[in-house]
């Protein structure tokens, strides 16, 4: 008969891993994205009540990685008037200059939403003498523009339409997973699999007995979506020069920044699901916790 747990038990489940040359990251360091989820994830796995005679703990960390079925881009329009008037005209020749590439670009109308932002008064200086006073010298009209698409292929062709119509901010993109009931459904599928498996792997190999599970002690799901998960770094090396001599100024060089999708990793699970990832996912964990009693 088992008489107690002194130590919370935990059994882990291979999780498929690869290879990896450092690349510019390992050098040069990076402002990382995934660490924030990875501190959230880790967050969900601390434990308020130990086992006791009476009782054991067994978890599961699932993730899975999921193709987005559709998109939205949004856009950022900003034109410029000396009077009200003439910044709406602006604006509505940018947009019907936009909506138009866009049809030639395979994109329905319905697609194609307009937002409007704000409008705003622009000052400046009027000098006269010694007094510089400011004034209204223009108006500024912001929107934005959400277009719907389905395969991420197309943003070269949407961001192109925009070019041509003097659009130039992508001001960012969404994923959307429509099916988040058959996404959830297959987490706790294979977490509660995970879950089996780790009570006959403990009662196989250390001939101890469980009872029937009494509580769900945690089921917490998580969903990282890839606007939120870059990360970049600036792969550079550079000389160090100290103000030896009054009459030096630097001039220093444009160093371009690196960005890149920074998936969460999968040190940190029991299983992943579709764990290859080429181009950027949604991914959605759950982790689930189960109080069994000794017998």
């Amino acid at each position: 008969m088992l008489k107690a747990f002194p130590v919370l038990l935990v059994v882990c489940s291979a999780v498929e891993s690869f290879a990896q040359v450092g690349g510019g990251v390992a050098t040069f360091g990076r402002e990382t994205a995934s660490f924030s989820a990875r501190t959230q994830e880790l967050a969900k796995r601390k434990t308020h009540e130990l086992p006791n005679a009476k009782s054991v703990f067994v978890d599961a960390g699932v993730m899975i990685n999921v193709k987005a079925d559709s998109f939205v881009a949004v856009f950022g329009i900003s034109v410029e008037g000396e009077d009200l008037e003439k910044a709406r005209s602006r604006m509505a020749e940018t947009l019907e200059a936009f909506r138009s590439n866009l049809r030639q670009a395979g994109v329905r109308p319905e697609d194609v939403k307009d937002d409007f932002v704000s409008q705003n008064r622009i000052y400046g200086f009027e000098v006269a003498g010694d007094l510089a006073k400011e004034v209204v010298v223009g108006f500024e009209f912001k929107k934005t523009v959400s277009v719907k698409f389905d395969a991420i292929g197309r943003l070269d062709a949407l961001a192109e339409a925009a070019s041509k119509a003097g659009v130039f901010d992508l001001v960012k993109v969404d994923y959307v997973v429509t099916d988040l009931e058959g996404v959830r459904a297959r987490l706790m599928k294979e977490a509660s699999r995970i879950v089996k498996q780790k009570v006959s792997q403990l009662e196989g190999g250390l001939g101890l007995k469980f009872g029937k599970p009494k509580q769900v002690y945690a089921q917490e799901f998580g969903t990282y979506y890839p606007t939120a998960m870059y990360s970049s770094y600036v792969a550079q090396e550079s000389q160090q020069m100290f103000a030896y001599r009054q009459n030096y100024n630097l001039q220093m060089a444009r160093k371009p920044r690196t960005a890149f999708f920074d998936a969460l990793d999968a040190s940190i699970f029991d299983v992943v699901l579709d764990p290859v990832v080429v181009e950027p996912v949604v991914q959605f964990t759950v982790y689930f916790k189960v109080r069994y009693e000794a017998s």
